[in-house]
């Protein structure tokens, strides 16, 4: 018979202004890779619960934690609180909890926590925070908002796919209006949980009472960011990573379609692709399959860092 992993060790980290809640589910320590799990919108770190469940926690150290205004840490005070040059900050603070000197990190992100890690992978070569102390990357349903400022300002011929994309999109223009999306979000999380459960396949406990509060702090990460994507790279060019990165596209996500895939390899130079025929919840809905393809990426990774 296998033995049940040890109790996750929770912890609070400091980032500025607010207090991030961490969970190590496995130990540190000896040989064992570290791998930071960040969750997106409007969800909490346990929706990765699923997928945690299926990573070899005999051998890996697990970390995940709620992103600020969500679940256990604390909100910031402002809108610009949520800028991604603050959630790259929250980022270096775990990882400085949960490294130790000399080592990298794996980092998974879904929707808004993808979004995120992306910025940080960008950032890696350019801020000493972070050059060196990342190991991959592995992003599902969650693009980088500079390569699609791009792609929307150089259509070249993908306008009709854009234009679908848009469509897909439409929610990002509705959270940008005051009071209406924040009202709904806390006075009818539970018939729009009961809704989103319904459409994605997600268990039913999916999303606890906390969902409105959560969405609507989480709402500041689109009027924060959308209208005002990171900046580029020196004289306005791409910025590029030679870091190891797997992209798991659910062919079957409501919010994001496979234009988000294109040019991708022009600034990604150590790019792999997976397509899983799922939803955007896939991390719950697919987390054999999708746990699979992240523990395949980060042995390789790991075997070729050894080797």
């Amino acid at each position: 018979m296998g033995h049940a992993p040890p109790p996750a060790l929770s912890s609070t980290v400091a980032s500025g202004e607010v207090r991030l809640s961490v969970l190590e589910h496995s130990p540190a320590g000896g040989d064992r890779p570290t791998v930071v799990l960040v969750h997106g919108y409007p969800d909490r770190q346990d929706a990765w619960d699923a997928l945690v469940a299926r990573l070899p926690l005999d051998r890996w150290h697990v970390v995940t934690y709620d992103v600020r205004g969500a679940g256990g840490s604390t909100a910031p005070r402002s809108r610009s609180g949520y800028r991604t040059a603050r959630l790259v900050d929250d980022l270096v603070a775990v990882l400085d909890h949960v490294l130790a000197p000399g080592d990298a990190a794996h980092l998974v992100g879904h929707d808004w926590g993808s979004v995120q890690l992306w910025e940080a992978v960008l950032a890696e070569p350019t801020d000493a925070r972070l050059t060196g102390r990342i190991a991959s990357f592995t992003s599902v349903s969650g693009p980088a908002l500079e390569h699609l400022g791009r792609l929307v300002r150089s259509p070249r011929g993908r306008e009709g796919r854009l234009a679908r994309q848009l469509l897909h999109s439409w929610y990002m223009g509705f959270f940008q209006l005051p009071v209406v999306p924040d009202t709904l979000w806390r006075h009818g999380h539970r018939l729009l949980a009961a809704a989103a459960t319904r459409a994605e396949g997600l268990p039913r406990d999916h999303w606890g009472p906390g969902l409105g509060e959560d969405a609507a702090h989480g709402l500041e990460l689109y009027r924060a960011n959308v209208a005002r994507p990171p900046r580029a790279g020196a004289a306005g060019r791409p910025r590029t990573t030679g870091l190891p990165v797997l992209v798991v596209h659910p062919e079957r996500d409501r919010f994001l379609t496979d234009v988000t895939l294109e040019d991708l390899d022009r600034w990604c130079h150590d790019l792999r692709v997976e397509r899983v025929d799922a939803g955007h919840w896939a991390i719950v809905t697919r987390a054999d399959e999708v746990a699979g393809l992240v523990v395949g990426h980060v042995d390789r990774v790991e075997a070729a860092r050894e080797g």
